[in-house]
């Protein structure tokens, strides 16, 4: 029997699960073993950014770790004080023989 490929739709939900790649030193270190760091909603759970990361890109996650960053306080001009919003960030591995360069399209 012939395999059948499932095609993936992208709906309306699966681009609000990834915000934006995150571009910073660590993130940059990861590339190196194909590791791309997104912010996500903070309604996302790893299945829902596996699923975008397979539809948009077209390549399945071997790993996904998902970290909460709490908004740290902020002092603005020593009088009041400020939160800065907390950030979900999801740590997604790829194949060895997948390549995603996120920073070549910005």
């Amino acid at each position: 029997m012939a395999e059948k490929k499932v095609k993936l739709v992208a709906s309306a939900g699966t681009y609000d699960v990834l915000r934006r790649p995150i571009i910073s030193e660590k993130a940059a270190k990861l590339s190196e073993t194909n590791g791309v760091v997104f912010e996500v909603a903070m309604s996302a759970t790893k299945q829902d950014v596996a699923k975008a990361v397979e539809v948009l890109f077209g390549i399945k996650p071997t790993k996904i770790n998902i970290v909460i960053t709490k908004g740290k306080v902020k002092t603005f001009r020593g009088r009041s004080t400020g939160t800065q919003r907390s950030v979900k960030k999801a740590y997604v591995s790829l194949p060895a023989d997948a390549k995603l360069d996120l920073s070549a399209d910005m």
